[in-house]
């Protein structure tokens, strides 16, 4: 796929991955619907992205919401007439042990709130977004791409239930749809970083940051242009398909 004058949606466009990745495929010459939570972040990288010389619109959803995702969907395809490309990357943390035990005394437990709202967003975002693209790419005829966000935390890490079984649903999903999508010119791929140097990672302590680094082979965090140059990858590749791509310097949990 070419990427110049294509249409690319992108959930949690409003900072971190989904901003470096909007942002970079705007440059290529991407045309961008651009779909998060309201607020001004959203709107900055809306405005950055039309700095660049591209199209770019926003749409408040929230991905876990079926009828905000499907009339976030809509009013893409309405406003730039074609669909192409979408990027489920809209995410949250929640994280906690299992089980927190003090003195040999269970002292609390992984909250069922907590966990809900990890795999509303984190995996059911996903679903609900890869379907809505599905439909209108079916119906547009042209094709296209999806590509999910997972994460280096599909393999479990400590402290992430919620989290990890989230990303590790999200990996399975990309094969299932990758299988049942080929027939209509659509490829489905994830994308699984490893520790990138977004906002939040970037606002931690140093010491924390230096400890993160020292367990990567390659001895650094990784840039969210890494990761924003593996989405042009993936669309730039037509053979590529039903893989989950790791991006994490080497690392494994």
């Amino acid at each position: 796929m070419e990427i110049k004058g294509k249409t690319v949606l992108v959930t949690g466009a409003g900072r971190g991955l989904g901003a470096a990745m909007a942002l970079d495929l705007a440059a290529r010459g991407a045309s961008l619907a651009l779909l998060d939570l309201a607020g001004p972040d959203l709107e900055a990288v809306g405005a950055k992205c039309i700095a660049l010389g591209a199209a770019a619109r926003t749409y408040v959803a929230n991905v876990a919401d079926e009828a905000q995702v499907g009339a976030a969907f809509d009013g893409a395809v309405a406003d730039f007439g074609r669909l192409d490309c979408v990027i489920a990357n809209a995410g949250i943390l929640r994280d906690g042990l299992l089980v927190k035990v003090k003195d040999g005394e269970v002292v609390g437990k992984l909250a069922l709130t907590q966990w809900q709202a990890v795999i509303d967003v984190n995996l059911t975002g996903v679903f609900l977004t890869a379907r809505e693209a599905a439909e209108r790419m079916i119906r547009l005829g042209n094709g296209g791409c999806v590509i999910n966000i997972s994460s280096l935390s599909r393999a479990g890490n400590f402290g992430q239930s919620n989290y990890s079984a989230a990303k590790a649903g999200v990996a399975a999903l990309t094969v299932v749809w990758a299988k049942e999508l080929a027939r209509y010119r659509i490829r489905v791929n994830a994308i699984a970083p490893g520790f990138i140097k977004t906002e939040m990672v970037a606002s931690m302590k140093p010491e924390v940051l230096e400890k993160m680094a020292a367990g990567i082979p390659v001895q650094r965090l990784g840039e969210p242009g890494e990761i924003a140059r593996t989405v042009a990858f993936i669309l730039e590749n037509d053979y590529v398909n039903g893989r989950v791509i790791e991006v994490d310097g080497g690392q494994r949990l």
